[in-house]
């Protein structure tokens, strides 16, 4: 994860718990199971410090309504898949810089908690 900039800001957004079609197993296919999102989204914050209006921020909640929505209304085979979609539609906000997501599929493994993907984008 880059170090922040002067002027930059770090929204974190953790453990977003949402339920969706994710696998390749029949049983996967046929009921929806637990995800657990975590972002990390850097962006230009100096007018928002300044002027302190929600116009001049990156509304996390704006973002994170899409999430749910993209998550819960389709279907995804692999968490690959599943993380890079999610990643593709934060970077659609112009003043995203960088983006970090992780999906962790609990109980995915017997034996372990969870099993997690990670990507990352830079706005060139």
């Amino acid at each position: 994860m880059p170090q922040l900039e002067p002027g930059m800001a770090r929204i974190r957004i953790k453990n977003l718990s949402l339920r969706t079609y994710i696998g390749i197993k029949e049983e996967e296919i046929l009921n929806k199971q637990d995800v657990i999102i975590n972002l990390s989204i850097v962006y230009p914050a100096s007018d928002a410090v300044q002027v302190n209006d929600i116009q001049h921020a990156l509304n996390y909640r704006t973002i994170t309504k899409a999430v749910i929505q993209h998550v819960e209304n389709n279907r995804f085979a692999l968490l690959e898949r599943l993380t890079q979609e999610i990643l593709d539609l934060v970077m659609t906000y112009d003043t995203v810089l960088y983006a970090q997501v992780e999906v962790d599929k609990p109980h995915a493994l017997r034996f372990a908690e969870s099993v997690s993907i990670s990507l990352a984008a830079r706005r060139g």
